[in-house]
């Protein structure tokens, strides 16, 4: 049976054929559109992130047209859109304004570099970590977030812009229920510009968000000193950016993983990401992660393989540099339609619900990421805030799981202690106050059989419990513990190691 085929002349493993049909070439049409739905969401936020990050808007448009290229090919989650973000454009503020746009560029590539070893290290698997409620929280605070970035665009405008948005969404929202041959987002952006330029409708429009580039990008080396000065002070910003992006890129890669009910390589995800931002620093871009909005329109838009995301990206470039006088007359209102339905459909509103049947600290650590988001504009505080108190509270219910139970012998000389339960630091302090010192019988015996002591603090409380018996006249014995205890035992307890017993082998 043949396992080969012909490709352009060359002969290829099906499997592989098979790989890149799926990956690439299964949804063509939808990948098409929905791409250039999103090439057109994507102009607005870059430049609106170059002005965050105080650089030209050309440096925000040409980070979003290379990151998203070069992660359609290296990234670990088809259809998943990166390019310039808020998250990473706050971050280089201060260092645009205290050093300069040379800077950028090469904190742009440290930042990639880091990223790219973590990928290499599986910096991917601590997503194991990241609890349902915390994805929940931040899927919702990103929600809000997109929606309050539409609000200046609604503020002080002229009255026309209101029905134009009132429009858009009645498009997007009514659409669909008749045909989906064609995204319905661009159909709005469409119907909207015609509408706008026919009746000369007086609104803000993309082009006074700043200057359109009219050249491709170009290969440039960051002209800044190669010493140990210039990484002290690129570094805790490149190291910052770097983390910023790959929790933003691997929760991100996790929602359209549940959109989309596919699985997706996080640790390739990390690699991309690096590669990404190491290419975008020598092309004149600043650094940039996933991004959930335009991730969510293109997957909501059809948008199932890599090329929807290649298109995303070659067709940012096309608009800007080939259409930019048509681009930069497209109406804010209609993008504004577009980004608040997004909002709409990435807010998990069922979690609303559930906060009253779900466990009273799931819709806490979810509430709690929700608040610190929103408030801080920081999604790495939020979710780090949401999975330490994700933390807490388990360590808190499984120490609450630890018993220990008391019996005396028949003539009262004996007392055996049955311990049951994970003894650590959150509950070794239950654990040592478990123990009666105010009935000291001759033999003391600790049975640990169905317990199991996790570090240092349960060996501590061992110690302080035997070393109390012991100073009261009492002969202890500690028995029952299964190998790892046992070893943990062994090497950090001060107590007589002799009393530690092994089970009995059957």
């Amino acid at each position: 049976m043949a396992t080969t085929s012909t490709i352009a002349g060359t002969r290829v493993p099906r499997t592989v054929r098979r790989r890149l049909q799926a990956e690439w070439f299964s949804n063509t049409r939808a990948d098409v559109l929905s791409g250039l739905v999103v090439a057109l969401a994507l102009i607005p936020e870059a430049i609106a992130f170059s002005i965050i990050a105080g650089v030209d808007p050309k440096v925000g448009l040409y980070a979003s047209f290379s990151i998203a290229v070069i992660t359609a090919f290296a990234g670990g989650r088809p259809a998943m859109i990166s390019a310039a973000t808020a998250a990473m454009a706050v971050v280089l503020v201060s260092l645009v304004r205290d050093h300069g746009l040379q800077y950028l560029f090469a904190t742009t590539i440290l930042t990639g570099v880091i990223q790219l070893v973590g990928g290499f290290l599986r910096i991917g698997q601590l997503m194991r970590f990241v609890s349902r409620s915390v994805m929940t929280g931040f899927v919702n605070a990103l929600a809000i977030l997109i929606f309050l970035a539409q609000v200046p665009e609604m503020v002080d405008v002229p009255w026309a812009t209101y029905p134009m948005i009132a429009a858009g969404l009645a498009i997007i929202f009514i659409l669909p229920r008749f045909t989906r041959a064609i995204p319905s987002p661009l159909i709005a952006i469409v119907t909207l510009t015609a509408a706008s330029l026919m009746f000369g409708m007086d609104v803000h429009t993309v082009g006074d968000m700043g200057e359109l580039p009219s050249s491709l990008p170009v290969f440039l080396v960051p002209d800044v000193p190669l010493n140990l000065e210039t990484l002290e002070i690129i570094f805790p910003y490149a190291f910052t950016l770097a983390i910023v992006g790959l929790l933003e890129s691997l929760m991100t890669a996790s929602v359209i993983d549940d959109l989309t009910h596919t699985s997706s390589d996080k640790n390739r995800e990390a690699r991309g990401q690096g590669i990404a931002n190491i290419a975008t620093g020598f092309l004149g871009g600043m650094a940039g992660c996933a991004m959930i909005g335009q991730s969510v329109i293109n997957v909501t838009s059809g948008g199932r393989t890599r090329l929807s995301t290649l298109v995303a990206g070659t067709m940012l470039l096309f608009l800007i540099v080939v259409l930019g006088p048509w681009v930069a007359r497209i109406p804010m209102p209609a993008l504004v339609a577009v980004m608040i339905m997004v909002s709409v459909k990435t807010f998990s509103w069922a979690s609303l619900g559930r906060l009253r049947t779900n466990p009273r600290t799931s819709s806490t650590v979810m509430v709690a990421t929700v608040v610190v988001v929103v408030a801080t504009h920081n999604l790495a505080l939020g979710v780090l805030a949401g999975v330490l108190l994700s933390g807490v509270f388990f360590a808190w219910k499984v120490a609450r799981l630890l018993h220990v139970e008391g019996h005396d012998s028949e003539d009262g000389s004996e007392r055996r202690y049955e311990v049951s339960g994970q003894v650590f630091f959150a509950s070794a302090d239950h654990f040592r106050s478990a123990f009666d010192l105010t009935r000291v019988p001759s033999v003391v015996t600790i049975d640990a059989t169905r317990a199991h002591l996790w570090d240092v603090s349960s060996v501590a409380a061992l110690d302080a419990v035997v070393l109390d018996y012991r100073r009261l006249g009492a002969e202890v014995n500690v028995i029952g513990m299964n190998e790892a205890t046992a070893a943990l035992v062994g090497a950090h307890a001060v107590h007589d190691k002799a009393t530690a017993t092994l089970p009995t082998a059957h």
